[in-house]
């Protein structure tokens, strides 16, 4: 029995380019950690915001399955803000389907993001029960968290970005919040029922609805600079939510990184994540949209995945965008963490399974080897650490005096061949 795998004997002698480290240089507006306590303290103070917090209320505060930067400090900040005006607070998982579409999924995402009942000072209260509030405009019935409809308020954190797969004047933000986080696995499958066509029509649709029937009090939203660093936190009372959501989406498209080569051979991408995209990775970033209602990021023919993030927990949707991945990947997978997303959102080509190898070397090779039109002794070949954090990236020799020549990218090092340990993984 052969010990090397044929096929690996089909990419063995495709060379894999010495590659660089780069810098890329992008604005940098910036909170602190330390000054978020004092801003949500002076945001909610002012009277439209206090006056709605009375004591003995009790107050469902919403917080989701992405990586927030700060996002438990920005949820104990609101707690103790509740709670400073004697009513009491308790945390809602606002995450649609994810979490494996489980309250205690749902609860371990969450403390995984730091937010424990411990440090944020009340409960979590977690469940997948939903309660019918009203209907639509067109008359669909509009469902949200059972405890959090059956509180005194709700006060929606969350943060403002780009989506993944559908463009309009909401996108992932409070309308998104509301309509399909707190909608929990029924108010998200309505949601994506007619497909993501229709996303930019149904997020504001259901999220007016929540508004006017739901004791929705108010958002705390954050948006995140290039480097996932908080560097606005607003507050938006609920009947400025829809005028005042679409401008602040486009101050977060503005804050948004990329990739600062417009296209590659092959991108290869460390991990991928819950944690760091709903997506996966998020295609913002890399290319790799799930629909054709969006577009941009980086240009490539291959994408090369080759791990997973430890806080995705084995789901690795977004997998399927990818050409190529490593049986590390794959040993990694849960299916059952996988698939609720991706049949719940009715896009199913996220979970997919693309070419599996034995290494990283042998998935990065399979994708230079299987490109078209392209040099394949000098590929342009880009690897980043992941979606959301691209400050510091390597690309392949072919891209060097392309780099020299570009101010916002700043060469960390020459050009050398990737360290490859004798199992042919990346140190």
């Amino acid at each position: 029995m052969r010990e090397r795998p044929f096929v690996a004997d089909l990419v063995s002698d495709q060379t894999i380019p010495k590659m660089f480290k780069v810098k890329q240089v992008f604005p940098r507006p910036k909170i602190e950690p330390e000054e978020i306590p004092g801003i949500i303290e002076s945001l909610l103070s002012q009277e439209k915001f206090s006056s709605k917090v009375k004591p003995g209320m009790r107050i469902a505060i919403t917080a989701g399955s992405r990586g927030i930067a700060n996002v438990a400090l920005t949820t104990k900040c609101i707690a103790d803000f509740v709670r400073s005006r004697g009513a009491h607070p308790f945390i809602v998982p606002a995450m649609g389907s994810h979490g494996g579409a489980t309250a205690e999924g749902q609860r371990a995402i969450l403390e995984g993001y730091g937010i424990t009942e411990d440090y944020v000072g009340c409960p979590i209260i977690s469940s997948m029960e939903v309660k019918k509030i009203g209907v639509n405009e067109e008359g669909m019935d509009v469902f949200i968290d059972k405890n959090a409809a059956e509180s005194d308020g709700i006060i929606l954190g969350c943060r403002i970005k780009p989506h993944t797969a559908f463009r309009g004047p909401y996108e992932s933000g409070i309308m998104k919040m509301m309509a399909i986080g707190l909608g929990k696995q029924h108010g998200a499958e309505v949601c994506h029922e007619a497909g993501f066509k229709n996303m930019a029509k149904y997020v504001p649709m259901f999220g007016r609805a929540i508004i006017k029937n739901a004791p929705i009090l108010f958002a705390v939203p954050t948006i995140e600079n290039a480097y996932d660093e908080t560097c606005k936190i607003i507050a938006v009372n609920a009947d400025e939510i829809i005028e005042k959501e679409p401008p602040l989406l486009q101050e977060a498209f503005a804050n948004m990184p990329r990739i600062l080569v417009d296209s590659c051979d092959v991108l290869v991408v460390d991990q991928i994540g819950k944690n760091f995209s709903g997506d996966g990775m998020d295609p913002n970033i890399t290319g790799t949209f799930c629909t054709p209602y969006a577009t941009g990021g980086i240009r490539s023919q291959r994408v090369c995945v080759l791990d997973l993030s430890l806080e995705t927990h084995g789901n690795g949707i977004g997998l399927g965008y990818s050409s190529a991945t490593t049986k590390r990947v794959f040993d990694q997978l849960d299916l059952s963490s996988m698939y609720p997303n991706a049949i719940t959102c009715t896009v199913l080509g996220g979970v997919r399974i693309p070419i599996v190898m034995e290494s990283d070397r042998e998935a990065i090779q399979v994708c230079i080897r299987t490109c078209n039109e392209i040099d394949k002794k000098n590929p342009r070949v880009v690897r980043i650490p992941n979606s959301l954090h691209i400050e510091h990236i390597m690309l392949s020799e072919s891209y060097y005096e392309e780099a020299k020549n570009n101010p916002n990218l700043i060469i960390e090092s020459e050009p050398e061949y990737l360290p490859f340990d004798e199992d042919g993984n990346l140190w």
